[in-house]
């Protein structure tokens, strides 16, 4: 027994120090060939390898991918580290990854001809310190997304700059427990966009000068639905005075310019700390999905939306496109601060709605609202306000528990 315990400990030592030796550091500078290292920096690395991108411009004519576990890939600051694609051929992605515990930090892209940076399938992913830069400002052949987890799990966005996107500046869609934080998204047509996930924190970002600020929606026909458990606190969310650039039949192309923050369809979502000023059509708009759609599975309104204590500077001033129009002629102008289109379920108009799926507004005097009644105010009970007493619905109106990354646990 002595004897196979000792070889027990031989063989994990071993093991040890074979991961030791097999984890690498591939350096990149610029110069001649830097491209093609960097290709093959990724497309060789092992598990545990650092990519080291050195300070300079990197004119790429192709996309980057990266397939490896437990890989990380860092420049030497987002203006200093630049991978430029403004001569990209192929119109996909400037980094593509694919894989499990990956790390992008410190570097900018600028100019894809497709979306910046984009994760599919990946848990544990980090994004920390990026820029990507659409350079020309907001044009509808720009990208799609900046930074784009799609399909994944474990998201950490952090302290990242996205500007120019024609849909999302940073978008997370189809995914579970996610981290936003510490980042500004601006000239976008949606700053920040949470689609179809479940459980989201949003907190200490600054989306200015976008059509939209942040979007909160969930969507009809896609592989995941469901969208769920998302908190949005402590943004800034202002001067989003940002025409709307977005290719023609894009969903955010229904965003009018001044919207600070949109839920939409989405459940149990908890916005609060928040901090909005001029935002020319309204701060806050709840509600339902607008289009039809063919989707058995999809529930097409807002459900246990709560929004307290945040702050409302001027606002409303400018209705903007027909959804602006469309609100300032039921609600008047300025736009109330916050508005909801009170659509709800035809069969829950006669018994009102469960407690968990109604919405809540608890804000300070003189925070103006208004309900649209937009299905018919003959079917509507008049004078149908959100409830204020939230203490009488704690036991079925629960906020979302902080989410917790196992990458920045140790796990």
């Amino acid at each position: 027994m002595k004897t196979a315990r000792v070889a027990t400990i031989l063989g994990m030592m071993l093991l040890s120090t074979t991961a030791m030796v097999a984890a690498a550091e591939h350096r990149i500078v610029p110069g001649d060939g830097a491209n093609e290292r960097l290709l093959e920096a990724l497309i060789m690395a092992e598990p545990g390898d650092m990519i080291l991108i050195g300070a300079g411009r990197y004119d790429l004519t192709e996309g980057l991918s990266l397939a490896v576990d437990d890989v990380t890939v860092r420049g030497e600051g987002p203006d200093a580290t630049v991978l430029s694609f403004k001569g990209q051929t192929a119109s996909g992605e400037g980094l593509l990854v694919t894989s499990n515990k990956v790390v992008l930090e410190d570097f900018a892209v600028e100019d894809s001809k497709g979306d910046g940076v984009k994760s599919k399938g990946s848990d544990q992913i980090t994004f920390r310190n990026l820029r990507v830069e659409w350079t020309a400002g907001p044009k509808a052949e720009n990208g799609a997304y900046g930074v784009y987890p799609v399909s994944s799990k474990n998201v950490l966005i952090d302290g990242v700059l996205v500007r120019g996107a024609s849909d999302a500046g940073i978008y997370v869609g189809q995914s579970e427990n996610i981290i936003v934080r510490n980042s500004i998204a601006e000239y976008n047509v949606a700053g920040i966009e949470i689609e179809n996930s479940v459980g989201a924190d949003v907190f200490g970002n600054i989306a200015r000068h976008n059509t939209g600020g942040i979007l909160i929606f969930d969507l009809p026909n896609l592989p995941v639905q469901g969208g769920r458990d998302i908190r949005v606190f402590d943004n800034d969310m202002v001067d989003n005075d940002t025409p709307n650039f977005a290719p023609a039949g894009n969903i955010v192309g229904m965003v009018p310019r001044g919207m600070g923050l949109m839920v939409m369809a989405n459940r149990n979502v908890h916005v609060f700390d928040n901090r909005f000023e001029r935002n020319g059509t309204a701060h806050v708009l709840i509600n339902a999905y607008p289009n039809d759609y063919d989707d058995d599975n999809y529930m097409f309104v807002p459900r246990g939306v709560y929004v307290h204590d945040n702050h409302y500077g001027e606002g409303g001033s400018e209705p903007d496109g027909e959804v602006g129009k469309l609100i300032a002629d039921l609600s008047g102008t300025p736009v109330p601060d916050i508005v909801w289109d009170g659509v709800t379920r035809i069969p829950e108009y006669f018994s009102w709605v469960a407690a968990a799926d109604r919405i809540y507004i608890k804000e300070a005097e003189g925070t103006t609202f208004v309900n649209l009644k937009m299905i018919s105010q003959m079917l509507l009970p008049w004078g149908w306000w959100p409830d204020k007493d939230i203490n009488a619905y704690r036991g079925t109106l629960q906020e979302p528990s902080p989410v917790q990354l196992p990458q920045e646990s140790g796990a």
